[in-house]
């Protein structure tokens, strides 16, 4: 007799890591001088993203309603480079993590959490938004208003 479970489990196993790796959020650097170098080559805007990553709740909104969506990693992948200046209260960090993070806030006038820094790909003042409700999609459209020098 012919035990189908084994390739049952075998194709689901399969599905499961396809599904996990298509899923798979926009990959954000920490290092903000290889993010700086990298925009620089690739001629893309920097995302940064200041957020407080295990406690602030408008920062978990941004990451699940908009950095964790397929929309928007695709749309960084062709446009941005996304550096994550996190403020983590629980996590730890490095001594040198912790003050390029501090430095970078004070360099942007960082005040609260979230707050995303645009910056062009030579290291330049773009702008500074935050949190918007609508969702991937229309925060990639204000993302792209911002870039393309259409927002007001």
């Amino acid at each position: 007799m012919i035990d189908f479970r084994r390739p049952l489990f075998a194709l689901t196993i399969m599905a499961s890591i396809a599904f996990a790796v298509s899923a798979a959020t926009a990959r954000w650097e920490t290092d903000m001088s290889k993010a700086l170098a990298d925009a620089k080559k690739s001629s893309k805007h920097l995302l940064l993203n200041f957020t407080g990553s295990d406690w602030c709740p408008w920062c978990f909104r941004l990451r699940d309603e908009v950095f964790a969506t397929r929309e928007f990693e695709q749309y960084a992948e062709k446009n941005l480079i996304c550096v994550v200046v996190d403020f983590p209260r629980g996590k730890k960090q490095s001594d040198a993590l912790v003050k390029q993070n501090r430095e970078l806030a004070e360099k942007y006038g960082v005040q609260g959490f979230p707050t995303v820094v645009l910056l062009t790909p030579n290291g330049g003042l773009k702008a500074t938004t935050g949190y918007r409700q609508g969702g991937a999609d229309a925060y990639i459209d204000h993302l792209t208003d911002i870039l393309s020098g259409k927002a007001k």
